[in-house]
């Protein structure tokens, strides 16, 4: 019998059945939906590969524009750890050029052979071409390496040609404007040519189009209406000079970007001369799929812009991410259904506010329309109705889209208010408020990008929903991160934290702003309340508006908020306990319990002299230096009682603190400029040298971060700062709210082409409203986010000053300025101050016989940690180590 039978493992083993091996074909933003959904609903018993022609992984095409103006951006989308799992595979570089439908295979350009049980196509589409004569010397706005040719091209010829180039691009739908938009950014001149008498025709009636016509005109865009380009003109070098247009103008250009839109890649679908032809294909082009998303051939799905779905394939997320989900859904079992298209479209372009939904131009029967129009404002407002004024079926809003929001979860359900009252640019008001969130219903969409419903929002608020086994959710990131809600293109943020908001007041958890346990005030009140009433000291505040004796949250926020409108020494009068162990040692405590020193480099300018002093103290104080992303030399490993011995040499040879451990101005990051670069139009190291001596020492809810740039080509990464500061042949550039971090966002446009004391000036005005009205430890990015109407109150406030406290705000950055002093300059002059760097109780020529020491590598003694203690106990020898994970110190 033995060898006859096998045990119960082998034969476990032998049933086990081999992973069904799918292949999916195409690399973008639906391919990689279709990955990320696979790999959440499990990926035991499966094999999935993953091929794209492109080199890179797959990023956000929708984000392209950011790319456009600044090269070095990553738009990887989600996290590079998807690719990790053992059955999910990418191959970047391989096309697939053919289906073999009978053999289950496809081939790709490299001749390489995948076989499949399942093949899912997301070959999305190619852009538009225009079949012109000169068509050739176009550029076309689909990929990284389309938008980065443009980048490169507007740079070549600025330097080339000695002056501002002129950027035509042919297409006044979301991608023309979008990518001209991006043209103007890069210092060019932007010129729309459009087929349609308005822009936007695809998604905007005529008095909508007009509106935003208005709007791009008074951006500087010279908009060409209603003609057709008929050839693209260019000297005997191949340069291009000019479009000819189908009446007889010529425009003036140096490039030409041609953005009609896309036509779906469908040629794997289509058979080869005398083949029978397998697929159905639109009018129109793509493969038509079933409401699952399958084709006519058994096994082999289409998804994204490729497919065609009544009659039509659409270049949007939305849709794209639904179908990913439902061909995921039914590879496990499912019966998820395809329930159409949303094509409602939000323009991406700072400063213009355009969004179309639904039934946009009323072709519903009997539809009624309720407009407001400004053309004065360039302000345009429709609702879309059943004919009894009850039923939401779309809606366009240009120049305040403030209603689309709130607006679009309704689609094709009864409003809560009479339609009127939604055109808010009429006096109509926000007729939502807030019971429009919670009046939803539980099946209407709330995120369309990611087709998250409202009920799905209140389940995993309710903590029965998205997350498995996860409590209640009470945060709005943990929820954008639980759900996917807003994590795409993020109009729905505002309604997606009113939803929060009201499940939970309707849960009976009060939706408390105070600061915590001990004071009910928010940071903002707080700030007020201690500016008006002139509040000096944390024991007045507490005595006033708190309870007991504080905690770790309102001790660091008062300390930081007396800091920020008092500059007097911040460890004095009893605010040194207010600190944090960073902000007490005037220095950042590193892993191992030694500190970093870091002397402010302004704009990154430095003397050959002064380097010498940095070098001379790190050799001196045996410190490890790093040259950090801010432009500045780091120096760790010093020893607090160290600091001030370190800090007298700098500030001797003119340094003064960095303020790296503060919640304050950190770096102000610059190019070479027109100092010495051949593309700088302006002096960047100059202005962030001034900008930096400026805001030194300015403490403020989170770290601060600058950048000034001294052309287009970005190379001080301005975009990626709290303010950034981009130079162009008319002025400054002035972005606000850009960070890195966990969530990275990039600055948006403030204000543009303005001069060295109006730029002062509006920076002035943004960082004071910020310390003045933002939560504990909130970036500025979230900050913008969170604030009613965005980036367009911030100019509101900043620029135009709406709130009439401009010169209020300018008076309190004055005050910062005139009473500026450095830190440690303050510290080394006053021996009591200097007590606080002493590591022990004792006088230092008297150490405490209660600690045991060890030599570190120069020799010198330092506490022991307990494992070093209980060496020496036994008489162990002990390694000399510079540095030791634990150290016992008896710090005052």
């Amino acid at each position: 019998m033995t060898g006859q039978t096998s045990s119960p493992q082998n034969q476990g083993a032998e049933r086990t059945p081999p992973p069904r091996r799918v292949v999916v074909a195409g690399g973008g933003p639906a391919a990689h939906r279709f990955a990320d959904a696979m790999h959440a609903r499990g990926l035991d018993g499966w094999q999935v590969t993953v091929l794209t022609e492109e080199a890179h992984l797959p990023y956000d095409r929708v984000a392209l524009s950011k790319a456009l103006t600044d090269a070095g951006v990553d738009l990887t989308l989600g996290t590079t750890s998807l690719w990790d799992h053992e059955a999910l595979t990418l191959r970047t570089g391989e096309r697939v050029t053919g289906i073999d439908t009978a053999g289950k295979s496809v081939t790709t350009a490299a001749g390489t052979v995948y076989p499949y049980d399942d093949l899912v196509v997301a070959t999305g589409s190619d852009a538009a071409r225009l079949p012109i004569p000169g068509a050739e010397l176009t550029h076309v706005y689909r990929t990284l390496e389309d938008v980065w040719a443009i980048n490169a091209a507007i740079a070549d010829l600025t330097e080339r040609l000695g002056r501002k180039v002129t950027a035509v691009t042919i297409g006044g739908g979301l991608l023309g404007l979008e990518s001209a938009a991006g043209t103007e950014q890069l210092g060019a001149t932007p010129v729309v040519i459009n087929g349609s008498p308005w822009l936007m025709n695809t998604q905007l009636d005529e008095g909508a189009g007009q509106a935003l016509g208005r709007l791009i005109e008074a951006k500087g865009f010279t908009v060409h209406g209603g003609v057709f380009p008929s050839e693209v003109l260019s000297d005997d070098d191949g340069q291009v000079t000019g479009v000819m247009m189908a009446d007889g103008r010529i425009i003036d250009a140096d490039l030409v970007i041609v953005a009609i839109g896309v036509k779906p890649r469908d040629e794997l679908f289509r058979a080869a001369e005398g083949e029978p032809q397998l697929f159905q294909l639109g009018a129109r082009g793509g493969v038509v799929i079933a409401d699952d998303c399958s084709t006519e051939v058994p096994g082999i799905w289409a998804i994204g812009e490729v497919a065609n779905f009544g009659g039509m394939c659409l270049g949007l997320v939305a849709p794209a991410n639904t179908m990913a989900e439902i061909v995921a859904d039914r590879l496990h079992g499912g019966d998820a259904t395809f329930p159409g298209f949303d094509t409602a479209t939000k323009l991406k372009l700072s400063g213009v506010d355009v969004a179309s939904f639904g039934d946009a131009f009323a072709r519903t029967e009997h539809a009624l329309e309720i407009v407001y129009a400004d053309p004065a404002r360039g302000v345009y407002q429709k609702i879309v109705t059943t004919d009894d004024a009850k039923t939401l079926l779309g809606g366009i809003f240009v120049g305040d889209a403030a209603p689309y929001t709130s607006l679009r979860p309704m689609l094709g359900r009864e409003l809560p208010a009479e339609p009127g009252a939604y055109l808010t640019a009429a006096g109509g008001g926000d007729a939502g408020g807030g019971a429009l969130e919670l009046s939803l219903p539980d099946d209407a969409i709330l995120c369309s990008c990611n087709n998250v419903s409202a009920g799905t929002i209140r389940d995993t608020v309710n903590g029965c929903g998205a997350c498995e086994g996860q409590a209640p959710v009470r945060e709005l990131g943990e929820l954008k991160g639980c759900t996917r809600a807003g994590t795409s293109c993020g109009s729905c943020v505002p309604m997606l934290k009113k939803l929060l908001e009201g499940e939970l007041t309707k849960s009976g958890v009060e939706v408390s702003k105070a600061l915590c346990e001990h004071i009910a005030l928010s940071r903002q009140e707080l700030f007020e309340t201690i500016r008006v009433r002139e509040l000096t000291s944390f024991e007045e505040i507490m005595a006033t508006y708190g309870t007991g004796a504080g905690c770790d949250i309102c001790k660091p926020t008062i300390a930081n908020i007396l800091a920020s409108q008092n500059s007097a020494y911040v460890l004095d009068a009893g605010r040194g306990t207010l600190q944090d162990t960073n902000d007490r040692a005037l220095a950042n405590m590193q892993k191992d319990g030694t500190y970093s020193v870091v002397p402010r480099i302004a704009g990154g300018e430095i003397t050959p002299k002064k380097l010498g002093v940095i070098a001379a103290v790190a050799e001196k104080y045996n410190l490890y230096t790093k040259i950090t992303g801010g432009q500045r030399i780091d120096m760790f490993g010093a020893r607090l009682e160290e600091l001030p011995e370190i800090w007298k040499e700098l500030v001797d040879a003119g340094f003064e603190s960095g303020q790296a451990y503060g919640k304050s101005l950190r770096t102000v990051k610059s190019c070479v400029g027109s100092t010495w670069c051949r593309f700088g139009v302006q002096d960047s190291v100059a202005m962030a040298i001034a900008l930096e001596l400026r805001y030194r020492g300015l403490r403020s809810p989170h770290k601060l971060k600058m950048g000034v740039s001294g052309c287009a080509r970005e190379c001080a990464e301005a975009r990626g700062k709290d303010v950034g500061v981009i130079a162009t042949a008319d002025g400054w550039n002035l972005y606000v709210g850009g960070n890195g971090g966990a969530t990275p966002a990039h600055a948006q446009l403030l204000a543009k082409d303005l001069d060295d004391e109006t730029l002062i000036k509006y920076i002035d005005r943004y960082f004071m409203y910020y310390i003045r009205t933002a939560d504990r430890l909130q970036r500025t990015a979230r900050w913008q986010e969170e604030l009613d109407g965005g980036i367009k109150h911030v100019e509101d406030v900043v620029v135009h000053d709406t709130l009439g406290i401009a010169a209020d705000l300018e008076a309190a950055m004055a005050k910062h300025v005139d009473t500026y002093v450095d830190e440690w300059a303050d510290t080394l002059k006053d021996p009591e101050r200097l007590r606080r760097f002493r590591s022990f109780v004792n006088a230092p020529d008297q150490r405490d016989e209660s600690i045991t020491f060890v030599p570190d590598e120069r020799g010198q003694m330092r506490p022991a940690t307990a494992e070093e203690k209980a060496k020496v106990l036994i008489g162990a020898s002990i390694p000399v180590r510079p540095s030791t994970p634990e150290p016992i110190r008896n710090e005052v």
